[in-house]
């Protein structure tokens, strides 16, 4: 372990500490709306991410997972409300309301079981 060195602030010594470097991968989307979930809501789990250098991958892995699910979801959602290439070239206007109907609805669902728990 490296010696811990101070900065002289006025009357009083602060520790001079920095995090560990961390990969330099997007967050993403969800990654950042768990991030400001954990600010907002959980101020005391954010801390406790940070100071303990897991708040990064943790969002990696949110992000990843929502991503995940989003893309196993949506073609069964998109079979069950019949939204087709057929329909895409006879009424897009039609597909594109469906197809963002059904990210909501995706959303919403990742919201409350990813972001929000």
């Amino acid at each position: 372990m490296s010696e811990l060195t101070y900065t002289r602030c006025g009357d009083y010594y602060i520790p001079d500490l920095k995090l560990s470097e961390q990969p330099e991968a997007p967050i993403g989307k969800y990654g950042r709306m768990r991030q400001r979930y954990l600010k907002e809501h959980r101020p005391g789990l954010y801390s406790s991410l940070i100071l303990s250098e897991k708040l990064y991958p943790h969002l990696l892995e949110i992000d990843r997972a929502a991503r995940e699910r989003m893309d196993a979801m949506l073609p069964r959602m998109m079979e069950a409300a019949g939204v087709t290439e057929e329909l895409k070239a006879r009424d897009p206007m039609r597909w594109v309301g469906l197809m963002n109907t059904l990210t909501a609805q995706i959303e919403e669902i990742l919201l409350r079981e990813l972001i929000c728990s």
